[in-house]
């Protein structure tokens, strides 16, 4: 598994290349509009169970961060009004498409969510990481996957689709929302819980023995999305989150929103 480091570092390469790519400066064009924003507004689906994404005010509840910044800067551009939808979990975005409640989406990047949705290239890689009570015996990533070891994550995250697919000997539990998470970790005496660094290192402050494990079980790709068959919309889409990385907006978003320990995605190659 490639160290975070390493991937900060080609981040770093990509984005001294960054002045080669040049701003959207024309009008988006018409057709992707039309397709980003049907109803003449922009619905942008805003997940609350990642913390690297979006938050609530802690003053107003009103929503923030890199996500929330992205949308009104989309919207901006299409000369749209903005509305914000939100969810308490990726997987109920990831539900929603189907019932065509969202325009664009900010989801983990995986071929299980791209069967109803186009997904453009990263902006942001963050860390999924494992929690595990004080006093087990499990030490490293890779001391997880045993028999009689029941893993808690939250239903149709992208550590759920991953760990899904990877894990052979442990069995996974699933909660509704990452919220929950370790609280069911304590709970229900599990061995283990999955889910975002941010996420899990906050818990880990907030509940008594236990500890996160060092490392990562994956890097997490995050990507925008729109609902299939909207192809100007994608193409537009790409752009503008190639545009974003380039231009140090979607880094200044990090930064102003307080986000530590999730790095900007290289440029997308041509």
């Amino acid at each position: 598994m490639i160290p975070l480091r390493a991937v900060i570092a080609c981040i770093a390469a990509s984005l001294l290349a960054a002045c080669s790519t040049p701003p959207m400066t024309s009008p988006p064009p018409p057709a992707a509009v039309a397709e980003l924003a049907p109803s003449g507004t922009l619905r942008a689906a805003i997940n609350f169970g990642n913390p690297v994404l979006a938050t609530k005010d802690p003053v107003t509840g009103a929503p923030r961060g890199v996500s929330v910044d992205l949308s009104r800067e989309l919207a901006r551009r299409l000369g749209v009004p903005l509305e914000i939808v939100t969810f308490a979990a990726a997987g109920k975005v990831v539900e929603a498409v189907k019932s065509n409640a969202w325009d664009v989406a900010f989801v983990a990047i995986d071929p299980v969510r791209g069967a109803d949705m186009d997904q453009t290239a990263p902006y942001v890689i963050i860390e999924g990481v494992y929690l595990v009570p004080q006093a087990s015996p499990i030490k490293a990533n890779s001391e997880v996957d045993r028999a009689g070891a029941r893993v808690v994550t939250a239903t149709g995250s992208a550590y759920d689709l991953y760990l899904t697919r990877e894990l052979k000997q442990a069995q996974l539990a699933r909660v509704p929302t990452p919220a929950v998470v370790v609280d069911t970790l304590v709970s229900g005496s599990y061995e283990v819980a999955a889910g975002v660094r941010q996420q899990l290192e906050a818990d880990a402050k907030r509940v008594p023995n236990v500890r996160v494990l060092d490392g990562h079980f994956m890097v997490i790709s995050q990507a925008m999305a729109t609902p299939k068959g909207r192809p100007a919309g994608a193409r537009y889409l790409g752009a503008f989150v190639e545009s974003m990385k380039a231009s140090g907006f979607v880094a200044e978003a990090l930064k102003r929103n307080g986000i530590e320990g999730a790095a900007v995605a290289p440029l997308a190659e041509k």
